[in-house]
């Protein structure tokens, strides 16, 4: 719950296995910390790929979360997301295996990163 730690307007969760998602949720109950500035924190049992993003500005994390064409389709949504309604989107992948699906789209441009992670972000 590292991200909780910081004031973001809420933490949004997306997990396909309902094992997984059930885990997530009782994490979630029982999680509580002193520094903990955001307390909005929820966790959706779907598939990523179909996910509708919100309309507010979005830090994005992803831990090599997808088979390639599931991410494809998942950037592709963003795209269509942010043409629809332009707003600032950071997104940090870890492990980034499939980097290279991000590296072509004419939304998100590389502004940072390493050979364990790379960020990018909506060029605004």
């Amino acid at each position: 719950m590292l991200a909780s730690e910081y004031p973001f307007h809420r933490i949004l969760g997306i997990e396909l296995l309902p094992e997984l998602h059930r885990e997530a949720l009782h994490n979630i109950a029982r999680y509580s910390s002193p520094t903990q500035q955001c307390t909005a924190i929820e966790s959706h049992c779907a598939n990523a790929s179909n996910f509708e993003f919100p309309p507010e500005p979005l830090v994005l994390y992803l831990f090599n979360p997808l088979p390639e064409p599931d991410l494809a389709a998942f950037i592709s949504r963003l795209e269509d997301s942010l043409r629809l309604m332009p707003r600032s989107v950071c997104l940090i992948y870890h492990n980034p295996l499939l980097e290279h699906v991000l590296a072509r789209s004419r939304v998100l441009r590389k502004i940072g990163g390493t050979h364990q992670y790379a960020i990018y972000a909506t060029a605004l």
